[in-house]
């Protein structure tokens, strides 16, 4: 079985989390402030914080703008739980709005009808990789600003929409010359196990706001929610006669250790020039066999102003049925080949229909969700792999379908 999408561990990773755990260092501590600070020079960030999962990234930059009931927060319709969910554990309402049909990502067109005055926050994703467009985005927002109804120092000061970017997948992706990390105010990633840059479980949280705000300050604030409201850290307790400490706040235990952060220290130091030139070359492969047939929607991953991080690769199969995908997918499976589906839109889950939400109202995500079929891209997954993948795709399509 050729499987979707395992993490890349080798022997330079095993070393450096032995090192790690030979150190007597194994939480929160050096490796992770390196990871940091490596993170920041790579992206461009002010600053970065790292955490125990993007999830966690993305509730604490909501708290820390102070967004609460009563609030709006715009979300695609089309994304994972984690990006909606966290708007739900604020007490806000999710504002869930359609997408593209080229690129899956947040429509400019649906977010300027969605934007209230209740409006507070907007989270693009970059889905599988590919950057939404943030410049256009920040456009609306301003021009919109006049109907912003601050209501914390942070709103104040930023005078509109802050705009979040779930960059969960899009480590290395690029937008008019610039890295994912500082195309939007503040932009979280995931080092979950199934991504490009693991750290088994993580992420990081990149700040990237206007000069009104000091970085510093706020990753000192995030920092300290993301220990329980702890005045000083663990690292920084080790100091000579520095054990004492004060709650300052009621906070959360969201942060990444240093046995994460070595696995991921050597995963950013071989990402450009190794991990992404091996998934590119997955990517153009899949491209090249699957042009030559007239069902193939390709997916867009190059352009003049933007190149994908090669996360997911999302096939559609033009013209299909629901019922029709499920059934390629059944036959790939069957020739020992494992694919995915990215994503069943959230108005379609039962805990968000149960909120009113139906997904009648997002006929875009619906249409992009039913012929879609993920395929794996990952670091080991070799020429003759990727043609066993290629085709297991076409004898399935063509058994469904018929020859086309």
């Amino acid at each position: 079985m050729i499987p979707f999408s395992p993490p890349r561990m080798d022997e330079r990773v095993v070393e450096e989390v032995k090192a790690a755990l030979l150190s007597g260092w194994i939480t929160t501590g050096p490796r992770t402030k390196k990871l940091e600070q490596n993170l920041s020079d790579y992206t461009g960030a002010s600053k970065t914080l790292c955490v125990n999962s993007a999830s966690s990234g993305l509730e604490l930059m909501l708290r820390w703008f102070g967004v609460k009931e009563g609030d709006e927060v715009i979300v695609p319709a089309y994304t994972y739980a984690a990006t909606a969910n966290v708007v739900i554990h604020c007490g806000a309402k999710v504002v869930f709005v359609d997408v593209n049909e080229s690129d899956f990502n947040i429509s400019l067109k649906e977010i300027e009808k969605a934007i209230t005055p209740k409006t507070k926050v907007i989270i693009p994703v970059d889905l599988g990789g590919y950057p939404a467009d943030y410049d256009e985005i920040l456009a609306i927002v301003n021009s919109k600003k006049s109907a912003f109804n601050p209501q914390t120092a942070e709103q104040e000061i930023l005078g509109r929409i802050l705009i979040l970017s779930d960059a969960a997948h899009s480590v290395g992706a690029t937008y008019k010359g610039r890295k994912a990390g500082v195309l939007a105010d503040v932009t979280v990633f995931s080092f979950h196990a199934v991504k490009n840059l693991t750290t088994a479980e993580g992420g990081a949280i990149c700040l990237s706001l206007p000069p009104a705000f000091d970085a510093q300050e706020i990753y000192n604030a995030l920092n300290r929610k993301s220990l329980h409201g702890q005045s000083k850290d663990a690292l920084a307790k080790t100091q000579k006669g520095a054990w004492r400490y004060d709650i300052l706040e009621a906070g959360y235990k969201y942060n990444m250790t240093d046995i994460q952060a070595a696995i991921g220290l050597v995963e950013l130091e071989r990402y450009d020039n190794d991990m992404l030139i091996r998934r590119r070359a997955i990517y153009q492969r899949y491209t090249k066999a699957f042009r030559a047939y007239p069902w193939a929607h390709l997916p867009v991953y190059e352009s003049e102003e933007k190149t994908t991080s090669y996360h997911l690769y999302l096939l559609r199969i033009k013209g299909v049925t629901e019922l029709q995908r499920d059934q390629i997918i059944d036959h790939i499976f069957n020739s020992d080949v494992s694919v995915n589906v990215h994503y069943i839109p959230l108005p379609m889950m039962t805990f968000y229909k149960g909120l009113g939400y139906r997904i009648e109202d997002y006929p875009q995500s619906y249409k992009n969700f039913e012929g879609e079929i993920t395929l794996p891209v990952y670091y080991t997954l070799t020429d003759e792999m990727t043609d066993t993948v290629i085709a297991a795709v076409i004898d399935s399509v063509e058994k469904v379908l018929g020859k086309q």
